[in-house]
């Protein structure tokens, strides 16, 4: 009996502690690789088809593969918002794609992944693109980082037409466009000025990351590559152009995979395997308008700036050697702004002060597949509408105008084809066990579930409004703005 009452106590103690990271004298280093317009079909372990992604396939044969990953929001700015705070975007007052000497920004009394790293003297650094503003104030060297080199804004914003000419006075947004920069710390060093400068984006950030890395082998460090494409314009460098059987676009795909084959190797041969969490994954789904030069949402509805899965559900692969079990896959509802909660569990960090929308993932990446770390998702876009909520598997899609890709003939060699904003989306409920593609609207069949969700929508009301309805909501915090 004795034993027995001995044995019992630490046994529960076992059990706990294999929920708790490891090495807490000397907590991992941490990738965050956030792709851009990345879909859902993109890598070959996702179902890319004509050119392969080797090396990050295996990051997933390595860790863990999520399949039902939302980004939360599909737009640029937004969803980098949500990533770095762990908040959805409207939270924190940010809407939309930044423009060029925007006068709002992340708010810097916001807290942010790398200043949360701080408590424990992390290293941290970004590059690629920021998209949070390109105000000194905003920039990442105010938002906690060490050291940035990258664009400000998504790399379309240049005054070049998509041909790669330079625009025309009647080609009037392009044209009215500033150099697309290049940023080192707070400065300007540099500009990109034609699509073989983009194509040398990829070699140059990959290049930087794998210098930070050596430069930091011997203490924590916490890397945010932010590759700035697929996102259009895309373009490879000479080494990889003509290399794949998809054009231009598997050309770069194939220099990405490249990319995270640097990283991994630069890990292995510094000692850094396994002490280092490794996440990829995107901001969200295709600009399916590109035609050619845009990525594939994987056969889910719709695409970038939608609320469809194609523009939210996107690849997520984690990789921990000797802490994440090989080969997993998760199919549990999983988000971008769940990231900043598991690295403060990982890392044993005090969550910030302001409240967040994340949920810890730590039991996911310890080997719990049955783990559910969330319920319900909202899924907002524009400034503050509210267009769809999801409990589970079940997403009901609320009436509004949006855009839309279905039926317009997409373009070719990186000219858009159309994709009309005010096309009137009905109310719709869809299993997304059955029905990922949200083909069939089955409200009829389960007015019970559309009642429930309709007051989960009326929750999100209430809490960060919905300019559907008139609603301001009372838990949204101000944008930063220059003064």
């Amino acid at each position: 009996m004795k034993k027995l009452l001995i044995l019992r106590p630490l046994s529960i103690i076992a059990v706990l502690m294999a929920f708790l990271p490891k090495n807490k004298e000397n907590p991992p280093n941490i990738i965050l690789i956030f792709m851009d317009d990345l879909g859902y079909g993109d890598l070959s372990s996702y179902g890319a088809l004509d050119y392969r992604t080797p090396n990050i396939d295996r990051m997933a044969t390595e860790g863990v593969r999520f399949t039902n990953f939302l980004s939360a929001q599909a737009v640029c700015s937004a969803s980098r918002a949500s990533l770095l705070t762990g908040c959805y975007a409207n939270r924190v007052g940010i809407t939309g794609a930044l423009f060029p000497a925007a006068k709002v920004g992340l708010n810097p009394d916001e807290t942010t992944i790398p200043e949360l790293l701080k408590q424990k003297n992390y290293a941290t650094a970004i590059f690629g693109k920021w998209h949070l503003g390109d105000n000194k104030k905003f920039l990442p060297l105010q938002q906690g980082f060490d050291e940035y080199f990258g664009i400000p804004y998504s790399n379309d914003m240049w005054p070049v037409w998509y041909d790669g000419k330079p625009a025309t006075p009647d080609q009037v947004r392009k044209y009215q466009f500033p150099p697309l920069p290049l940023i080192e710390g707070n400065e300007k060093v540099g500009e990109v000025k034609t699509l073989e400068d983009q194509g040398l984006l990829t070699k140059r950030f990959t290049e930087r990351s794998v210098n930070f890395i050596k430069k930091n082998k011997n203490k924590p460090f916490f890397l945010y590559l932010a590759h700035p494409m697929p996102h259009v314009p895309i373009y490879a460098s000479p080494a990889f152009k003509g290399k794949s059987k998809q054009g231009l676009f598997g050309d770069m795909m194939m220099e990405v995979d490249w990319s995270i084959g640097e990283i991994l190797k630069t890990l292995k041969d510094n000692g850094l395997d396994k002490n280092t969490l490794l996440v990829f994954t995107s901001d969200n789904g295709p600009w399916l308008n590109f035609g050619n030069q845009a990525g594939s949402s994987g056969g889910l509805r719709e695409g970038k700036g939608t609320a469809f899965e194609g523009g939210q559900r996107v690849p997520c692969i984690m990789r921990w050697k000797g802490t994440v079990p090989e080969g997993l896959v998760c199919n549990q509802l999983t988000s971008t702004i769940d990231i900043l909660p598991t690295l403060a569990a990982v890392c044993l960090l005090d969550l910030p002060q302001k409240p967040i929308d994340g949920i810890n993932m730590l039991p996911i990446l310890r080997g719990d597949m049955d783990f559910q770390p969330r319920k319900y998702f909202y899924y907002y876009y524009r400034k503050n509408d509210l267009q769809a909520v999801r409990r589970d598997n079940w997403k009901l899609v609320l009436p509004h105008k949006g855009r839309s890709y279905l039926g317009n003939l997409p373009g070719d060699e990186g000219i858009p084809g159309p994709s009309p904003e005010d096309f009137s989306h009905k109310q719709g409920l869809y299993d997304l066990r059955r029905d990922p593609a949200e083909a069939y609207d089955v409200q009829e069949k389960y007015p019970d579930i559309v009642a429930e969700l309709l007051k989960v929508a009326e929750q999100a009301r209430e809490d960060l409004g919905d300019d559907l309805t008139q609603r301001e909501g009372k838990n949204r915090r101000p944008v930063g703005r220059i003064d």
